[in-house]
C-alpha cells in the first residue's frame, strides 16, 4: 500500500498513546502510517475554567480543522471529548474497545477525611460533571480549578495544598501513571463515552474508512452511542453535569444516565434494559423522562449561567 495514512494527534502523553493504538491496528493490518501532532486549544490555555472557554470542542477542534484542511487523514480523540455533532464532511470510522471508565480519586495523605462530616476538604478538577457530583456528596467541600494534561495535573497536586483531585482510570492507567495513593469512585457516574477512543476521518475519504472500519469495535460503539444520545437529547456538553454509561451483558444493555445542577443540589436520573438488537433509543428515551420530570428547568439554568 503506497498511500501513508497521517494519523493526528494531541501532543500530550495520553493523546500519543491513544494514537499509536490507532496506528498499531492500521500497521498490522499491512497500511503505512506516520503522526501528526497538533496542539489545541485546550492545551494552550491551561488556566482558564473549561466552562468560561467554551469547552464544546476546544480538545478536538484543531485536528478537525486539520482533517478538514487535508493536514492529516484521521483524527483520534478521547471520545469523550467529542461533540455530540461532528463538523460537516467529518464521519465517525471507528470506535476502540472501551477501557477503564470509572473515576478515580487522587488523594494526598489518607481519605480519612471523607468520613468528617465537619472537616472542609480542598478537592480539585476542572470538570463540571465531577465537581456536581461530588459536591452532591459532600456539599461543603471546596472545588478548586485543575486544568492541563494529566502529568501536569498530578504535579499540581504535589505542588497545592489539597486534599485530593479527581481524575479518570483511563488516563493515569494507559500511561501507568496511576498513584498507589487513589480509589475508585464507585458512586460518581461517568462522563458518556469516557473510557473510549474514537477515529474520525472524512466522509468522502473511502479509503480510510475502510481501513478504520476493521478495527471498530461493535459493542462500545453501541454503548457509547446510546451514552452520546442521552447526552444529545439533553443538549448538553462537557459543560454540563450530565453523566451516561451503558454497557452490554448476556446481550442485554443496561444504561443508567444522570443530570445534576451545577451545584449538585438538584439531580435527576434514569435507568434503561433493552436487548442489544433493540437499545439504540435507550439514551433518547431516558434524557426524555428525566427533561419531562424537571431535568428541563435545570439544563435551561444552566444555560443561563454560560450565556
Amino acid at each position: 500500500m503506497d498511500k501513508v495514512i497521517r494519523i493526528g494527534t494531541r501532543e500530550s502523553q495520553l493523546a500519543l498513546w491513544q494514537a499509536h493504538q490507532v496506528n498499531n491496528l492500521l500497521v498490522a493490518q499491512g497500511y503505512r502510517t506516520e503522526l501528526v501532532p497538533i496542539k489545541s486549544e485546550g492545551d494552550i490555555d491551561l488556566v482558564t475554567p473549561l466552562y468560561e472557554i467554551g469547552v464544546q470542542g476546544i480538545f478536538t477542534k484543531s485536528l478537525d480543522l486539520a482533517l478538514l484542511n487535508n493536514r492529516i487523514d484521521i483524527a483520534v480523540h478521547s471520545f469523550k471529548d467529542v461533540p455530540t455533532q461532528l463538523p460537516l464532511q467529518l464521519k465517525q470510522a471507528a470506535v476502540l474497545e472501551r477501557g477503564p471508565v470509572k473515576d478515580l480519586l487522587v488523594y494526598k495523605t489518607n481519605t480519612d477525611f471523607l468520613e468528617q462530616p465537619d472537616y472542609i476538604a480542598a478537592i480539585a478538577t476542572s470538570s463540571v460533571r465531577r465537581k456536581a457530583q461530588w459536591l452532591r456528596k459532600y456539599p461543603s467541600h471546596q472545588i478548586f480549578n485543575l486544568r492541563g494534561n494529566v502529568n501536569t495535573r498530578l504535579q499540581k497536586l504535589a505542588d497545592e495544598n489539597w486534599d485530593g483531585a479527581i481524575f479518570a482510570a483511563a488516563g493515569l492507567e494507559r500511561i501507568h501513571v496511576r498513584p498507589a495513593t487513589s480509589i475508585e469512585l464507585d458512586w460518581m457516574l461517568p462522563a458518556p463515552a469516557q473510557g473510549a477512543v474514537v477515529a474520525v476521518c472524512r466522509e468522502d475519504d473511502t479509503f480510510c474508512l475502510e481501513a478504520c472500519a476493521a478495527f471498530n469495535h461493535a459493542p462500545t460503539a453501541l454503548a457509547t452511542y446510546i451514552e452520546r444520545d442521552f447526552l444529545r437529547t439533553l443538549m448538553g456538553g462537557c459543560t454540563t453535569p450530565i453523566s451516561a454509561y451503558a454497557y452490554i451483558e448476556n446481550n442485554i444493555v443496561h444504561f443508567e444516565g444522570e443530570l445534576c445542577s451545577l451545584d449538585g443540589t438538584k439531580f435527576f436520573q434514569a435507568s434503561r434494559q433493552a436487548s442489544a438488537d433493540q437499545a439504540t433509543d435507550l439514551g433518547r428515551d431516558a434524557a426524555q423522562e428525566i427533561l419531562a420530570k424537571g431535568g428541563a428547568e435545570v439544563v435551561a439554568q444552566i444555560r443561563n449561567v454560560k450565556s
